[in-house]
């Protein structure tokens, strides 16, 4: 009988589409992993980040050593705002199996380096988002060509309590 299921199972045709997932490494591989300890660990990374000129939001990778595994272009925004949903922040943090991430978004206008109101929502829904996934927030980070980095987390440690 199981062997006439598992046939019938093989035969079946869905009248939607199948889809496979699967993850494409891009650029070259044997490159070290990189550690992120501090923020301005992150900065040094995201140096081409800080000096876009449009407003982007990207997602560190790490595995359980806090090492990059990788690094995803979550959105490309205009030059004062960037549109962003925990579910294409997780999506490929899913895929690539990471343990944590980072967060970070660029100020391209240079000018101080404060979270907006937008900035809290995005960072308390995807720290809520993490929990549910399993996957941590490490911090939310703001570059700009005009200052170091901003840590939402060193800043705000209160988000990170609840």
């Amino acid at each position: 009988m199981a062997d006439k299921t598992t046939t019938l199972a093989r035969q079946l045709k869905y009248k939607v589409p199948r889809l496979k997932l699967c993850l494409v490494r891009e650029g070259t591989s044997g490159i070290a992993p990189c550690p992120v300890r501090t923020p301005e660990d992150a900065a040094q990374f995201l140096l081409p980040l800080a000096l876009a000129p449009e407003e982007h939001f990207v997602s560190l990778h790490l595995n359980a050593k806090h090492e990059i595994i990788g690094v995803h272009e979550v959105s490309h925004g205009t030059v004062s705002s960037s549109l962003v949903h925990p579910r294409e922040v997780f999506k490929a943090a899913l895929l690539s199996n990471s343990y944590a991430i980072l967060v970070c978004h660029n100020h391209p206008s240079g000018s101080v380096l404060l979270p907006s109101a937008e900035d809290m929502d995005t960072t308390s829904q995807l720290l809520k988002a993490g929990q549910v996934l399993g996957i941590s927030v490490l911090d939310h980070l703001i570059v700009s060509p005009a200052e170091a980095v901003y840590s939402l987390r060193e800043n705000h440690p209160d988000l990170w309590s609840t």
